[in-house]
């Protein structure tokens, strides 16, 4: 069941959800969503320097990217096929019966900007801010201002209260992040294969 804004409300007030800063809930809060604003620091991969990247590898992913702080009141600037990590300025907790969805805001969507790929699903007992998976689909560069609401949160209930939650399952590679993070893929690979080397 997707909770209504009635319902979210009665989640902030209660710690089922929490959000750090509390948002703005007559800017910020939707009929079924909470919208999160965009943080001021960003990971981008340094094309120009790096052929590949192999997953397998993690300084090949560690060196590939760079993480760039705006300066207050500065825009990061997205030129058309860019790709950037960026993270939430709010950060998300959430209780064991709730999961939680990010989805891109129309308006920003509209300029050509996706705010996901694939990671929109945020499973019971996450907490940490979310990054977010740019990219310019357009033609022309978009100026994106730290502050503005870039993507909205809905939640859902399931069935039954999770066993584990995110923050204590083995492979929890994102955590408590306060800013964006490389794909840890090498490091799921690594585990992979030491457990396969066990076996």
């Amino acid at each position: 069941m997707v909770l209504s804004d009635r319902d979210i409300v009665r989640a902030l007030d209660s710690g089922r959800i929490k959000i750090d800063p509390y948002p703005d809930l007559e800017k910020q809060l939707g009929s079924i969503s909470v919208d999160f604003r965009l943080g001021s620091t960003f990971m981008v991969f340094e094309h120009s320097r790096f052929s590949f990247i192999d997953p397998r590898n993690t300084q090949s992913i560690a060196d590939a990217m760079r993480t760039i702080v705006t300066p207050p009141d500065e825009p990061f600037i997205m030129q058309p096929g860019d790709f950037a990590l960026a993270s939430t300025m709010e950060s998300l907790e959430l209780a064991d019966d709730l999961l939680g969805r990010l989805e891109g805001r129309s308006s920003i969507a509209r300029l050509g900007i996706t705010v996901h790929s694939t990671a929109a699903l945020f499973e019971p007992g996450w907490t940490g801010t979310a990054t977010m998976e740019l990219s310019n689909l357009g033609r022309m560069a978009v100026a994106l201002h730290p502050g503005m609401r870039i993507c909205a949160f809905s939640f859902q209930t399931v069935s039954t209260p999770v066993m584990t939650h995110y923050s204590t399952k083995l492979h929890n590679k994102y955590a408590g992040q306060v800013t964006p993070r490389a794909s840890q893929l090498s490091e799921e690979n690594r585990l992979d294969l030491a457990q396969a080397t066990d076996e």
